[in-house]
């Protein structure tokens, strides 16, 4: 009978380094601010929205109120409160060149513990309330 075959110990495997994950804040801030300056098609935020928040999106990008000529808007700092467990309700500065403007949005984890944006305004004109409201 052969002897058995000697297998050399194999090193512990080297851990991965670990990547902090981005806030749900700082995602939505960038996806709102795509959509809202023309970057992206507002339908791209269907399914990270929740109850008006798509309508109110769709009826503020029809508008492009942070589209500007020249420079490309970037989030500048983003703020945040958690009023309860679940839900966040965060603010953005969106700076395109010497101009700085503010975007509101709200956050809320479902079931499915998927963050949705429930909310979204910005300086200027609201949706007009409609019956379905």
């Amino acid at each position: 009978m052969p002897a058995p075959a000697i297998v050399p110990p194999q090193p512990p495997p080297t851990p991965l380094p670990h990547v902090p994950q981005p806030r749900p804040t700082d995602v939505f801030a960038d996806r709102l601010l795509l959509v809202l300056s023309g970057q992206r098609p507002v339908h791209s935020m269907l399914r990270h929205t929740a109850g008006r928040a798509y309508d109110e999106l769709a009826w503020l990008a029809d508008r492009s109120p942070l589209r500007a000529r020249g420079t490309r808007p970037v989030v500048r700092d983003i703020g945040y409160f958690e009023p309860r467990p679940g839900a966040i309700e965060a603010f953005a500065r969106i700076g395109a060149g010497d101009q700085l403007r503010a975007m509101a949005f709200r956050l809320e984890r479902g079931g499915d513990l998927r963050w949705r944006c429930t909310a979204v305004e910005l300086g200027g004109p609201r949706r007009p309330r409609t019956d379905e409201d």
